[in-house]
């Protein structure tokens, strides 16, 4: 009787080694034993809450194009991502400083030259991998600076990251990053 691998020539060897490798890397990489190899290992998966602030955005109507509870398509850094639930929205009309009649004293009123401007601030929620480095959304970090367009059925607007909250899952406490 003869064994199987007696007919197994060098290069057969080589590609049932490289066949090995390539069958181990993909259970390592599925199974998540690659967080001990990364150079940011992920420690943990929370809920987050960012802010986005958009600058500038033109609107006509007086209504935020904004809804609480509904979905958004995020894009972090040019690399689309996923639709995320919009949790909270602020926007007031662009503002300018104004000097009162008394001397020294400033006050802030609407800018009427271009009413139909305004700024958002756009509070989004998600789960994160969490890294040394802060939080990790679609592959790309979440930090205060960071670009991002929001997109829904009827707007495309891009703004910045303003604030990122890390949250406890089972407590109201957060963790500013």
């Amino acid at each position: 009787m003869t064994s199987p691998f007696e007919n197994f020539k060098k290069a057969d060897w080589i590609f049932f080694g490289c066949g090995l490798a390539i069958l181990i890397v993909l259970l390592c990489a599925t199974l998540g034993v690659n967080k001990y190899f990364s150079k940011s290992p992920v420690l943990e998966e929370k809920p987050i809450v960012f802010t986005v602030f958009f600058r500038g955005v033109t609107v006509t109507d007086d209504q935020s194009p904004f809804k609480i509870d509904e979905n958004a398509f995020i894009t972090i850094r040019n690399v689309p991502y996923t639709k995320l639930k919009i949790t909270d929205v602020k926007f007031g009309r662009r503002q300018v400083l104004l000097e009162t009649d008394k001397k020294g004293e400033y006050k802030m009123v609407d800018d009427v030259s271009v009413p139909s401007l305004y700024d958002f601030e756009v509070t989004l929620t998600d789960k994160a991998k969490i890294t040394e480095d802060g939080a990790v959304v679609g592959g790309n970090k979440v930090k205060m600076g960071i670009p991002v367009i929001l997109e829904g059925k009827n707007y495309k607007f891009n703004g910045v990251v303003s604030n990122v909250q890390i949250l406890e899952e089972n407590t109201e406490n957060t963790e500013n990053n």
